[in-house]
């Protein structure tokens, strides 16, 4: 039941509570999944009234939304960094393959809160411009260093961007989310430095594989 709308906070205590519930939250959906996370321990963690994060959030599932569009900023805030149009086409593929790689190793709780929205269909991102927005300058991004590599001599004609971008995303995505079963599986620590290594290297001989003109 809603509660009680708290008072209205000073806007510089206002930005500094808003950043620590988004932390606190994104750390709870990403242990307990969105149906599983409390409000209560969300508070707690965020050391606020709980009162305070229906006053800017208004219910939990806005609150997951508002985390989730953090989460892309993150991700894509850090691939702008990468300066993919700066440098010859096969350096740019294999940058975006490495950084994929890190990030989601270093940002397991990202892989979470995408498990959890993929549970419900994507329901909260498709209420939200502002993700969509943020694919675009990426996807016009590897379109030209695509266009940049084929004009070149060095990639194939006619790559899809965007199914390029899931194919690396997905060879990082499954390996880490499923990473405990198949360790168990195949009787390997895929998790070790050397099966890390190993991976990436693995990971960058498939796509160079693909694109890359004989």
């Amino acid at each position: 039941m809603p509660q009680t709308p708290a008072a209205e906070p000073r806007p510089r205590d206002a930005d500094r509570s808003q950043r620590d519930i988004l932390d606190a939250a994104l750390g709870e959906f990403a242990a307990h999944g969105l149906g599983g996370a409390r409000m209560d321990r969300i508070a707690e963690r965020a050391g606020v009234n709980k009162r305070l994060i229906y006053y800017y959030f208004e219910n939990k599932d806005s609150l997951f939304l508002a985390v989730l569009e953090r989460a892309y900023e993150g991700i894509r805030g850090e691939e702008q960094g990468l300066n993919l149009t700066q440098v010859d086409p096969i350096e740019a593929i294999r940058r975006l393959i490495s950084f994929t790689w890190n990030y989601y190793i270093a940002h397991p709780e990202f892989l979470s809160l995408l498990n959890s929205e993929n549970l419900h269909r994507a329901r909260h991102l498709k209420q939200s411009a502002k993700v969509r927005s943020m694919h675009s300058p990426l996807v016009q991004t590897l379109a030209g260093v695509l266009e940049r590599g084929h004009k070149a001599g060095l990639f194939r004609a006619g790559v899809d961007p965007v199914q390029l971008y899931i194919s690396i995303a997905g060879l990082s995505y499954f390996y880490l989310g499923n990473c405990h079963t198949l360790s168990t599986i195949f009787d390997r620590d895929l998790l070790g430095a050397k099966a890390q290594v190993e991976r990436l290297s693995h990971m960058n001989d498939l796509v160079l594989g693909y694109l890359v003109r004989d």
